[in-house]
């Protein structure tokens, strides 16, 4: 495909990955038109696969999934002065919308939810970031913690996991977390005061390691109320698939982590992307396929136990 001169304001054709009313993954050919003033249009270059592409999928379609791009501002809105065409820039991106996710050749997406990609990382690696990292930072947010006070993480050696608990050394609170024994050390490694080892009752092992329960929870394995346990009276629990209507126990505050909220929180992708170059947080892709080759890449998502994320390259 032919690459659009710099800065050019007219509209022009990309490919994109589109779910179908099926089911099926294709790739179609889409109109990309020209950003308006507070946007900026991106030549995409890599693309992450996160769950969310999986759960969109079985959910909403017609749609283009992903929310992490990295790639070249290709052209800029006139009240756009942050950036400038040519810049290799790390993007969040809301798939819920009209023109769809980052999984496409060419994006418009708010100026403010792109920053220029880490000093020492490749597009790959900078694809990785966006979404997990402002998920991290939107559940400390939300938990609202004062430095000491205590987050217990579930699944301790994912890659949220992971950006949570650099984030929230960063903030000066006390983590505790899980791993499988072979990965204990890496979690450690991460900046984790305490690391349980996994086992069926998360909640018991916290305790035992803190006996005054943690203060809030980030549950990115997904354990529900079976880890609430863990929490002291009045705690706040932070799950990030959303929550029906169980009533919480002993005074814990249920608060969902929506990532879609803090899209253009640039300062926070400013954070993350100094994190990123000073090594704390330590991007990784778990392997790289064409735009052709989605449906293998969602694949190797499913099958876990990935440290990192598949990302598309366009």
């Amino acid at each position: 495909m032919t690459e659009t001169p710099a800065n050019d304001t007219g509209a022009l054709s990309a490919k994109a990955v589109s779910y179908t009313e099926a089911g099926t993954i294709e790739i179609a050919d889409r109109a990309v038109r020209a950003p308006q003033a507070t946007e900026i249009r991106i030549r995409v270059k890599a693309a992450a696969v996160s769950p969310v592409d999986v759960a969109l999928r079985g959910m909403r379609r017609p749609l283009t999934p992903g929310m992490d791009a990295a790639g070249i501002v290709e052209s800029v809105g006139s009240g756009v002065t942050r950036l400038r065409p040519g810049q290799e820039v790390m993007a969040a991106v809301g798939p819920i919308r009209p023109e769809g996710g980052a999984q496409a050749s060419y994006i418009v997406i708010p100026a403010a939810s792109a920053v220029p990609i880490p000093a020492g990382a490749s597009l790959a690696e900078a694809s990785t970031l966006p979404m997990n990292g402002l998920t991290a930072l939107l559940a400390l947010e939300l938990a609202g913690l004062k430095p000491g006070q205590v987050l217990a993480v579930t699944g301790g050696a994912g890659w949220l996991a992971h950006c949570a608990i650099v984030l929230a050394k960063h903030q000066g609170l006390k983590v505790v977390a899980d791993a499988k024994a072979p990965e204990i050390a890496l979690v450690r490694g991460y900046g984790a005061d305490i690391v349980v080892e996994r086992s069926d009752d998360f909640a018991g092992a916290v305790r035992r390691a803190v006996p005054d329960g943690a203060d809030a929870l980030l549950d990115t394995a997904l354990l529900a109320e079976q880890c609430w346990p863990a929490l002291k009276d009045g705690g706040v629990y932070l799950p990030v698939r959303g929550w029906g209507e169980k009533p919480a126990e002993r005074g814990i505050q249920i608060k969902p982590v929506w990532v879609n909220q803090a899209l253009e929180r640039t300062e926070w992708l400013e954070l993350l992307r100094e994190q990123a170059a000073s090594g704390a947080i330590r991007l990784r892709v778990a392997g790289t396929f064409p735009l052709e080759q989605v449906e293998q890449a969602q694949a190797a998502l499913k099958a876990g136990g990935l440290r990192g994320r598949p990302v598309i390259l366009l």
